[in-house]
């Protein structure tokens, strides 16, 4: 049985410390920034961002399931706004154990973490995400905070309350 562990989050929350530290310490394992398939889009006359989304979602379930054949664990990282219960469906035919986290922190951690990267463009729409994720009541079940935390302690804490995050 393969796993699947998909981190949302908006930018400055950690996903991708996390999820590359996640990734290291496993076996058999890809994994897969939806940011990474986003920033294909280049030049001009592009597809409108909600188009974007759709076809860099169409991407990552085409990628995931590509791992899966292959017999690979996968580590997401991305936003996932309200796809994931069609992701879901869409693997339904897979015999995986599927984990679902939403990384937040406090909004002064993250307009700090941005500013510290050289990402102060980000900042507006990081605070936006971060309510709109920890204030829909689907994700809350879900919702881990990486407020004063080493990323280390993040991912042991994360590691040993997995079960709690397992769709």
């Amino acid at each position: 049985m393969n796993q699947i562990y998909i981190f949302s989050g908006p930018c400055g929350v950690g996903k991708s410390t996390i999820t590359k530290m996640l990734a290291e310490n496993m076996e058999k394992v890809v994994l897969v920034h939806g940011d990474d398939i986003h920033s294909m889009f280049i030049g001009r006359d592009q597809p409108s961002w909600d188009e974007q989304l759709s076809i860099v979602w169409q991407n990552t379930l085409s990628i995931t399931r590509n791992f899966l054949d292959h017999g690979l664990n996968i580590v997401l990282d991305y936003v996932v706004e309200d796809e994931l219960e069609w992701f879901c469906r869409e693997l339904s035919g897979y015999d995986i154990e599927l984990y679902y986290v939403v990384l937040r922190a406090d909004e002064d951690v993250l307009v700090q973490r941005l500013q510290e990267r050289g990402d102060v463009d980000l900042i507006d729409r990081s605070l936006i995400l971060l309510r709109q994720l920890q204030n829909d009541p689907a994700n809350r079940p879900y919702l881990y905070d990486t407020t004063n935390k080493s990323p280390k302690e993040i991912l042991l804490e994360l590691q040993n309350r997995f079960h709690e995050f397992r769709l």
